[in-house]
């Protein structure tokens, strides 16, 4: 390599026009994926307290909602369900006429091109907050499979384009595929959360789905957060189980992890930038701390240049806005 005078890398950076020409890592509309919390009842809008632009949306206002996000560009959505009622096992989560099976209904109608995730887990559904069938105080990981698998399936029946297991039980990608492909399902693509970590950074999520654990924590089922080979282990053992897409959740703290993945496999890499790294965002920017709109793309474009395909992220809306100008 050359060496100064003669070598001078800034001038491939003295223009916007030039340095849009020579940039390596593009952040565009069609990477990214807006999570929405549909609840019971009519003509609700509630806005998350702990992230400011987020909201509560009822069956009947998602109609509106999806054709906002698709006008955005924005290719998908994945839900999460408030159930009116809870119960030890979860089960408004595999009602066929649950409030995220409505959901998928009401929003495939209404937006058909609209791809629809879904998330299966039991932990906004059951009474104890927790992800699984608790036995003898635990969360038992085999009895929690098949309901996991019907919640998917009733998911796929209602017209779910994907379905996306975020329980972090062992076996759960086999179990959920083989009750889709027994089902006729056999078409529907399953998103692991792989390498989801027992993080700090779901607070203001676990507002906003009302999923809080009413004792002890996930730190005996979810990933814990110093390790990065057992993550390329999960990532690995869900993709021989038959995982089409993997995620790795939370995103920013865990670049690292989805750099490693990426260079470990070739599926399509799913990153969830999760609530709490909004909302500090949006804390931030509202006492006028940094600049919001150059903070966001420049996180969002750090998670794509770490090896994520796709992005997950409360941020979509307003960044699909900034991408077109």
């Amino acid at each position: 390599m050359a060496d100064f005078p003669k070598l001078r890398l800034r001038r491939l950076r003295r223009t916007e026009a030039m340095r849009r020409l020579v940039r390596e890592t593009v952040l565009d509309i069609t990477d990214l994926v807006y999570p929405l919390f549909v609840t019971h009842g009519k003509g609700v809008k509630n806005e998350v307290a702990s992230m400011p632009g987020v909201f509560q949306l009822s069956v009947d206002k998602l109609a509106a909602e999806a054709g906002e996000i698709a006008g955005l560009g924005i290719p998908a959505v994945i839900l999460f369900g408030i159930p009116e009622t809870k119960d030890e096992l979860g089960s408004a989560g595999y009602d066929s006429k649950g409030v995220v099976q409505q959901a998928v209904k009401e929003i495939k109608k209404a937006v058909p091109e609209l791809v629809v995730i879904t998330d299966v887990c039991l932990c906004e559904y059951t009474s104890h907050g927790h992800c699984g069938v608790i036995s003898e105080g635990e969360v038992d990981n085999d009895q929690t499979l098949e309901l996991l698998s019907k919640m998917a399936i009733s998911h796929a029946e209602a017209g779910a384009d994907i379905v996306a297991p975020s329980d972090m039980m062992d076996g759960r990608v086999q179990a959920i595929r083989k009750g889709l492909d027994e089902s006729g399902f056999v078409q529907v693509p399953i998103l692991s959360y792989a390498a989801k970590y027992a993080s700090a950074f779901y607070g203001p999520f676990r507002e906003a789905a009302e999923s809080a654990p009413q004792f002890g924590d996930r730190r005996s089922y979810q990933m814990d957060p110093p390790n990065i080979r057992e993550a390329l282990r999960e990532i690995e053992q869900d993709i021989a189980e038959g995982a089409d897409m993997v995620m790795v959740k939370p995103a920013l703290a865990y670049l690292d992890v989805i750099r490693e993945a990426r260079n470990a496999f070739k599926l399509p890499l799913v990153a969830y930038n999760v609530s709490g790294e909004y909302s500090m965002v949006k804390a931030a920017a509202q006492r006028g701390w940094i600049d919001e709109r150059r903070v966001i793309l420049e996180i969002l474009t750090s998670i794509k240049r770490a090896g994520a395909d796709i992005i997950i992220t409360y941020h979509a809306k307003e960044a699909a806005r900034w991408i077109t100008r």
